[in-house]
């Protein structure tokens, strides 16, 4: 399913002009498709926004701030993931305080996990990647990252879709 709801695609458009900081210094190495790899921010799936996308291989990549440790926040996160892994997409989350102490690695190691990662199948899409560790992990447990700095959501300079 890559059906998008209309509520989806305006608040990827909103998402997208208020990018955090994190979000728009991974843009900023992203959207040059490194390796080949052509990524989407902000992207709308079901009703849900993800923060970057690689259609190709199927993997949300989600910057998690200190928020997504909070309140209800860590069982939406799960619920949103169930649902993603159901689609056949794999789920990336990576603490916003990584990208802010080495964007050039965090970048790179997703791009890395990206190009890595087999192409989609039919058996994917009903499976849960086993793939993980390291600078970031793969959702399979559906627990939030955490994250000791905050992701500071507002306009920064070279955050364009």
């Amino acid at each position: 399913m890559e059906d998008h709801s209309p509520e989806a695609i305006e608040r990827a458009k909103k998402l997208r002009q208020e990018m955090s900081l994190p979000e728009v210094l991974l843009w900023n190495r992203l959207r040059g498709k490194p390796m080949g790899m052509k990524f989407r921010s902000q992207h709308p799936l079901g009703d849900y926004v993800i923060d970057f996308f690689c259609a190709s291989k199927r993997i949300a990549i989600e910057i998690d701030g200190i928020a997504h440790d909070m309140g209800s926040r860590p069982d939406r996160d799960a619920k949103r993931d169930a649902w993603l892994r159901q689609q056949g997409i794999d789920v990336l989350r990576i603490p916003a305080a990584e990208v802010l102490r080495d964007v050039d690695a965090a970048a790179e190691a997703i791009v890395r996990y990206c190009a890595e990662a087999p192409p989609p199948s039919a058996a994917d899409a009903a499976a849960t990647s086993p793939r993980g560790g390291g600078f970031f992990r793969a959702s399979s447990n559906a627990s939030p990252c955490r994250s000791d700095a905050p992701a500071p959501r507002g306009r920064y300079p070279g955050a364009t879709s």
